[in-house]
């Protein structure tokens, strides 16, 4: 029962004017603490709850929902700075979605969490700078379209702030660069096309990066640098802790429901909508990006570019008719595939949901067994955890939007202890595949036809895999159980998980989870798949794309590399082949993924390879002459290994030692690349390298000298496809294609013969040749 209204002081000289229940502020009243802050509203047994305004001495103020003496609800806070808030807040802390005008004028609309915008939102700098597009951790993260003040626009992948992944930069003038970005800088190739050119279908363009899809899109990637526009505010709270003074219950009863409405406005945010719509003709100057010297009269030409961090190495001028026709012809060749690839991408998306049904089915069924060592019986026939997935749920699985499914999962223990042997946290293994921002398709690079998965944070690659490969692994899993244990460096594939789905039809699709070789904040600039044989090993130039993995007959590169980290690498393949040897294997392959250092650090230089002698005495700077031949500052440095100025995020590669490095007296070392981060050397990963480049002769002004190119190169390896027996299926290959070509130069050979061929073409690769 309440009581009437009375006054109550406290002997801490509060005062309390209003209702009670018993001896609880209870009902409407007002609390005046001795600071002078002010709080006026409802109480719920002595916690502010209900609708209330306070306002504090600072000058700020607030109007709004209370819950058990927070900020919780919808309400409207006013800073003494004269920053403005309103929208959803969650104790004490805007959450939910919210609009913002900061005391510089600049405002964000959309959705926060913890205090930070996160979600969909709109930022305008009082510059005139707007961005609209999805937000991470405050920072630009995800897709989204930026507009300057002079007529500008990108519309692309943003991470952490800068522009990185796909995208499009529209100039001032009309003139469009499509391409890719990484941390904010161009990297990789794109096309520019000057005002008045007729270039792609934006709407299509948007569409495949996956802006119209129901679904994210297939790249990630968020700001701007400090000469395009301002950073982003900090956000700051002014609410005086002295909100929770009165004591704190942690339960509501009476909120209100205003943040649903804003919710739903928001919902529809679309960046491509918002690209498109900037995208009205303009006639400005543009100033702001680099490049645009070529004002064409011509407007048939295009230009092809290669980057390199933000670096233009390459640039080709075509006509653009002729590339019309071109996309013309591909269209008309392809139109037979659409409908089998529409079909096939239904297919693949139920496939990847029930896989992460199961996958988190299982990792949720395993990981609260006790650790234990794997035993015989772990490798054998009945070591299988098998569920059906009905899609309305069951008492052991939870409904869903996919079709009915049965799921296997082989040797849970087994790749249980495998994932904890390379350092794996179950849940963020499971968070990793089986997350909210989910799994993206990849294109397959071979000719398998297996379908290939990416997880949201590159960590994972999942592939379907054959019945004969299914089997292959379970014959072997024990002897590389033990391999990758004796090995922690060992190059070969990590597999994390085996598993099999049964469909409606009885069709039966099998998985492997894999570590991401490429897994790196770096950007591959080139992919090679490197095998040793040479029958059929190269690629045909007009198919040639950003992220075509290359042949063997395709690398142009010998990588010299410090003495003690390749005598690593070849006892770590000798090893490798040893064991995939033992096992029967054949076509097995080293991907090498090359990262190429900025231009502007290495400009590419030719002269005869003697000249090179006795240079590791000079002076290095931006660039110093001897004898008139330019040489290159150093674009990476080998340090003394610090463990605390390295990442230790979880991934792929945090298993294996850092290696030593002869140049730096046999001590472990780090990878410093100027302006970009430290590194931890290890095998396959971070590995620093010279990429040389012999020149054809008619690029040479002399043909009395071999003239070369130097590029210094992040190297990332692992040996892949490693589920090939020699069988008698191969054997047979083996016959029939030696009888028209030479035995030596397919891949189809006997194990031994295989491992041998394959280190000596690795050996000629990386030549013992000291950087």
């Amino acid at each position: 029962m309440e009581d009437s209204e009375s006054e109550k002081a406290f002997s801490n000289r509060d005062v309390y004017i209003g209702k009670f229940k018993g001896i609880l502020p209870h009902g409407k009243g007002k609390y005046a603490w001795s600071d002078g802050t002010i709080y006026e509203g409802d109480w719920e047994e002595g916690k502010m709850t209900g609708k209330g305004q306070m306002i504090w001495t600072s000058g700020a103020k607030y109007v709004g929902d209370f819950s058990g003496g927070y900020l919780h609800g919808y309400g409207i806070f006013t800073g003494p700075d004269g920053s403005f808030y309103q929208g959803c807040w969650r104790m004490n802390i805007q959450h939910g979605i919210g609009k913002k005008q900061y005391s510089n004028s600049d405002i964000y609309e959309g959705s926060w969490k913890e205090g930070v915008h996160e979600g969909n939102g709109r930022y305008s700098w009082n510059s005139g700078n707007t961005y609209v597009g999805s937000w991470k951790g405050g920072k630009m993260c995800g897709r989204g379209v930026m507009k300057w003040d002079n007529g500008d626009l990108f519309n692309g992948f943003w991470l952490n702030g800068l522009r990185d992944g796909s995208g499009i930069y529209r100039f001032a003038d009309g003139g469009y660069y499509f391409g890719t970005w990484s941390r904010g800088l161009k990297d990789g190739k794109g096309t520019f096309y000057p005002a008045g050119t007729k270039h792609p279908s934006l709407k299509k363009w948007c569409s495949s990066l996956g802006y119209y899809d129901d679904g994210k899109g297939l790249l990630s990637g968020s700001l701007l640098n400090s000469e395009e526009g301002k950073a982003r505010p900090s956000v700051k709270r002014c609410l005086s802790e002295k909100v929770s003074g009165g004591g704190i219950l942690r339960n509501s009863s009476r909120i209100s429901h205003k943040c649903v409405s804003l919710d739903k406005n928001w919902s529809h945010l679309d960046p491509a909508k918002e690209f498109l719509m900037y995208g009205s003709s303009r006639t400005l100057s543009y100033n702001s990006e680099d490049g645009q010297h070529e004002a064409q009269d011509n407007n048939c030409l295009v230009y092809e570019r290669e980057y390199m961090q933000g670096v233009l190495i390459k640039e080709k001028v075509k006509n653009n008719m002729e590339m019309s026709k071109k996309g013309k012809q591909r269209k008309v060749k392809e139109a037979k595939k659409s409908c089998i690839d529409f079909l096939r991408g239904n297919r693949s998306y139920y496939l990847m949901l029930n896989l992460q049904l199961g996958i988190r089915y299982t990792v949720g069924k395993i990981t609260p067994v006790p650790v234990r060592e794997v035993r015989s019986s772990d490798f054998g026939d009945r070591a299988r955890i098998r569920m059906y997935f009905p899609r309305k749920g069951s008492q052991f699985t939870p409904p869903h939007y996919s079709i009915d499914f049965s799921w296997k999962d082989y040797c849970p223990m087994v790749f249980r202890n495998l994932r904890e042997m390379f350092k794996l946290d179950a849940a963020e293994y499971m968070m990793s595949i089986c997350g909210d921002d989910g799994l993206r398709e990849l294109s397959s690079p071979g000719k398998s036809g297996s379908i290939f998965y990416l997880s949201h944070d590159d960590r994972f690659v999942i592939k379907t895999l054959k019945k004969t490969e299914l089997k292959a692994l379970l014959r072997m899993l024990p002897s590389y159980y033990c391999h990758v244990g004796e090995h922690e460096n060992t190059l070969i594939t990590k597999f994390f998980g085996l598993h099999r789905i049964t469909l409606k039809t009885r069709r039966k699709v099998r998985f492997v989870v894999m570590g991401n070789m490429f897994c790196t904040e770096l950007r591959i600039h080139r992919r090679f798949d490197l095998k040793g044989s040479t029958l059929g090993r190269c690629t045909d130039p007009d198919k040639i794309k950003e992220n075509t993995t290359l042949k063997d007959l395709d690398l142009p590169f010998e990588f010299h590399m410090d003495k003690l980290l390749r005598e690593s690498l070849f006892k770590q393949i000798s090893l490798d082949c040893k064991f995939l040897e033992s096992q029967h294997i054949i076509d097995y392959s080293l991907l090498l993924g090359l990262h190429f250092r900025a231009p502007e650090n290495l400009k590419a230089f030719s002269q005869p390879p003697d000249t090179m002698q006795n240079h590791d005495s000079l002076p290095t700077g931006d660039g110093v002459t001897a004898g008139g031949l330019p040489i290159p500052p150093k674009g990476l440095v080998l340090v003394t290994h610090e463990p605390g100025s390295v990442s230790t995020a979880p991934g792929p590669h945090i298993r294996g030692s850092t290696l030593k490095a002869y140049s730096l007296g046999d001590k472990e070392v780090d990878l410093l690349l100027p302006g970009t981060g430290r590194l931890r050397v290890q095998l396959g990963v971070n590995m620093p390298a010279r990429a040389n480049h012999k020149l054809p002769q008619d690029e040479a002004d002399s043909t009395d000298v071999e003239l070369f190119e130097f590029y210094d190169v992040v190297l990332y390896m692992g040996i892949i496809d490693i589920l090939q027996e020699y069988n008698v299926k191969k054997k047979l290959e083996h016959a029939y294609k030696s009888l028209q070509f030479d035995p030596l130069t397919i891949s189809a050979v006997e194990p031994t013969l295989y491992a041998k061929r394959f280190i000596n073409f690795l050996e000629k690769v990386f030549p013992n040749i000291a950087m």
